[in-house]
């Protein structure tokens, strides 16, 4: 990720910069093996406007100048997404503006289809608590129920799995994280550390529960309730994190 340079507490990030993040944030999701093709998508806020990757269009081929931009109401953005021959945004558009207008604190999303944690959303309607780690998204991690991709039904089921949590996963369909710094940049930057996160405990929970004649051990709620009590006070100090 580009050097981070934030302006002064209040001010407006650059676009430009903001632009080049999505885009890079997108990528790393394919380097990852988060994201096989153009599955999943990213999206940052600036201001009342959503910068969001475009439909169907390979990754490497993107041009941050050229995403495509929505404001918060749906409407297009300046010129906007698909007029003038513009790029097409996203078909899970409607999901990102959900998730935005149900968290103003959010500044970035990013949605994957990642291996591990999109076969976990088949088999469960909450990620068992097999590792502490589930503590620093919110909580135990919901499954949405299926709705059709693209659609307000998926919206309104998502934001209701995100309820109190920074992260979930989409029954028979994949994930969903956002970062809520100031700064859209690094929120990018949390929001996929957090789908690796989710990834990374799907994995182990597969693992885990393949063990024919055992059951994972899981941790009781009250202790997720200390945990995440302890991660308030994690990091260095003036770290969002």
């Amino acid at each position: 990720m580009e050097e981070r340079t934030e302006g002064p507490a209040g001010a407006e990030p650059d676009p430009a910069r903001v632009r080049r993040a999505v885009v890079e944030v997108a990528r790393r999701t394919v380097a990852d093996g988060l994201v096989v093709g153009t599955s999943g998508n990213v999206s940052a806020r600036v201001g009342d406007t959503i910068v969001i990757t475009p439909s169907g269009v390979p990754y490497e081929r993107l041009d941050p100048a050229a995403l495509p931009t929505a404001a918060l109401t749906g409407r297009p953005a300046h010129e906007g997404p698909g007029e003038s021959g513009g790029p097409v945004p996203s078909s899970e558009l409607p999901l990102h503006l959900a998730v935005y207008r149900a968290r103003p604190e959010a500044r970035a999303v990013v949605h994957t289809h990642a291996v591990h944690a999109t076969a976990v959303s088949t088999l469960v309607e909450e990620v068992p608590a097999v590792h502490y780690a589930c503590a620093a998204l919110g909580g135990p991690i919901r499954v949405a129920p299926y709705a059709t991709y693209g659609t307000e039904r998926l919206a309104l089921v998502t934001v209701e799995a995100l309820r109190d949590r920074t992260a979930c996963l989409l029954a028979n369909h994949g994930t969903i994280a956002l970062g809520e710094e100031r700064d859209p940049v690094r929120a990018l930057e949390r929001a996929l550390e957090r789908t690796a996160q989710l990834e990374w405990m799907c994995r182990v929970w597969l693992a885990a529960s393949s063990v024919p004649g055992r059951a994972p051990a899981l941790l009781p709620g009250a202790e997720i309730d200390r945990v995440i009590e302890r991660l308030r006070g994690y990091g260095q100090p003036g770290d969002a994190a």
